[in-house]
Order: C-alpha cells, then structure tokens, then sequence
C-alpha cells in the first residue's frame, strides 16, 4: 500500500464563488484500522452542487466542513483491511470518505456495492444520490402523469438528464433546460426529450412558451434564478416544483426576497401550486424501489446516463469551481484511484 495519501481541506470559507486557495491538498500517512473499523481507499468521488453550502457556515440542513477539515462527499471505494465483521478486504462500498484518498470507517455509514449490477462508479451517479433524487423528487412530488408536461433545469447533468428520462417513461413530455447546443443536442438526440433550450438564449421565455403549448404541469427546479422566472409564468393550476437545487444562487453573497415575491405568492395561491423543497435522505425507505427501477431501467437502455471524469485528487477543487459554473457534461467524478484489482 502507498505509503503517502493525499487529502483536500478547506482553508477558507468562500465569500461568492469559490477559489483554489478556499482549498489546499495535503499528504498524510495513511491510517490502520482499528477495533471494529475499516480501512477504506477510494476510486471514486462525487462532487455535487450541494458542496458548496457546506463550505459556509450559515444555517442549512447539515453541519459545514470545519475549516482545516476534509471537504465532505460521496466516495466509491475498497476495503484494504477490516476489523469489522460485516466487511471484509477487497469489498467495493459506497460511503461518505470525502476528498481523501484512504478513511477509517466503523461500517454504519457503508453499503456495500455489487460491481455486477453496473460500473461501480454508478454507485455516486445514476444508481447513487443523484440518480435517487432524480426518482423520489419527480415520483414522489412531481407524480408526473402520461400526457403532462415536464420542465426540467440542468437537463444534461446528473440529476437533470434522470429526470426527463424517467418523466418519458412514465408517459409524459419532456421539456429540458441546459447550457449550451451541445448540451441541449445530446438532451433531445441521445436522451430523447422532447425538446431542450438554452438558458442562455435571450429568447428563453418565448421559446419555453412555444415549447409548452399546453403549460408546465411539474418543474423540476435545480436553478432558480432567470430559468424559474421564464417557468413561472406558464405553470398550470395544480402544477407541482419539486425544488432540489438553486444552483444560480450558491455564490450569492446575501439573500433577499426578489422583486416578484409577491406576485409569486399570489399566483401560488390562485393556481393552488405545490412548491416543496427536498433533501433525498427524505425518502430513504424508497431505496429499494428506486435501486430495482433504475437498475432496470439503465439496464434495458431507457435510461442514459454520461460521466464527466478528471483525473486524480489534485483536479478536485478545480473541477468542482467549474462545476458551480456548468463546465461539466454530465455527472461530475474524480478518480481518485486505480479499480480494485
């Protein structure tokens, strides 16, 4: 075993978009399992937009990274030893290891990962979290219904690409919002939505409307900013916004209510819309469900899913600034190590 590991820590918390120096990548001596832990080594890990409110230290739903801490994540990995019984060496996990190259665990917090099931870097992705909050936010708030129209943000990354594609199976038009002609033609042509437009595109507004021709019924928000406003208008009675992310506001350097909160409100009232944020641990009793649909469903080619992979643990901070900037196609991963043998 490599006698140097190299880990990722915060050093400072960001004020707007984050830095390389917010970040400094370190070497350490590799830990030895003690009484009842294991010994982890990572292959994968996942960066997520979600990261970047844990590098600051306001009032969210988890705690944020200490500063001098390991940047928290989803990770992929082996066990070189174990003292545990429910592990044993050359096991392949899914666990919370963070930007580190090798972790001690007690086990309460692994799953393990069969390599048959599919490439075990799906473990982070389209079988993982992402995949997961794809599955529950659309089923479980969305219930889009055949023939409806579904609208989503961030369409080509991790989250986005899922849920138009489960909205196609469940019978329903699908309607993607992305960064960019390659992105919007890899949603429509390889994904096969319905159709996809340009966030950037001026005409944002007009053009969603001719894309929707009978309204929104679900919007599945992972933007905010402009996107949601372009959305807003054209939502019908009873449509439904399961609210995972708001990827254009995670830099923002103060909060406050915009200019049409009031209008919004109203028309939440008068189109009695249901507007509900979620965290996937949410709905952790699904898991079984979400992993034999989307196992199956990856598994039959009706869901696509695309890697966007960098190299090495040093790539990580850079990777995920650009990440917080749409530079990814996508899922975002670094391999942080060789497979397991």
């Amino acid at each position: 075993m490599s006698q140097s590991a190299k880990r990722v820590v915060l050093v400072s918390r960001p004020v707007g978009e984050p830095k390389a120096s917010d970040f400094r990548i370190e070497e350490y001596a590799p830990p030895s399992a003690g009484a009842g832990q294991v010994l982890l080594r990572t292959i994968w890990l996942s960066l997520d937009p979600y990261m970047r409110g844990r590098m600051s230290d306001g009032p969210s739903y988890a705690a944020p990274v200490p500063i001098g801490g390991v940047m928290e994540g989803g990770t992929v990995s082996e066990v070189m030893a174990s003292n545990n019984p429910g592990f044993a060496k050359g096991d392949i996990v899914l666990s919370r290891a963070g930007w580190q190259s090798y972790a001690l665990s007690d086990g309460k917090d692994l799953r393990k990962v069969d390599p048959k099931l599919a490439p075990v870097s799906t473990a982070v992705g389209v079988l993982g979290m992402p995949g997961m909050t794809a599955y529950t936010g659309l089923l479980d708030i969305g219930k889009p219904q055949s023939g409806e129209t579904v609208v989503v943000a961030a369409a080509s990354g991790a989250v986005g690409s899922a849920v138009g594609q489960i909205a196609k199976i469940k019978g329903a038009r699908a309607v993607g919002i992305a960064g960019g002609k390659d992105k919007c033609d890899y949603v429509k042509r390889e994904l096969g939505f319905d159709d996809c437009l340009d966030h950037r595109d001026p005409d944002l507004a007009a053009k969603l409307k001719d894309a929707c021709p009978k309204g929104i019924d679900v919007y599945f928000e992972n933007v905010g900013g402009a996107v949601f406003e372009a959305v807003f208008p054209l939502l019908n009675a009873f449509a439904r916004v399961p609210v995972c992310g708001l990827i254009a506001h995670y830099n923002d350097t103060q909060a406050s209510a915009p200019k049409w909160a009031a209008s919004m409100m109203r028309a939440v009232l008068t189109k009695r819309l249901t507007i509900r944020g979620f965290i996937v641990s949410d709905f952790a009793a699904r898991h079984a469900d979400f992993l034999r649909d989307m196992s199956q469903w990856v598994r039959e080619g009706k869901l696509k899913h695309r890697e966007f992979v960098t190299e090495g643990l040093d790539s990580a901070p850079g990777a995920f600034i650009g990440l917080l900037k749409g530079a990814n196609f996508g899922k975002q991963l670094v391999r942080v190590g060789p497979d397991a043998a």
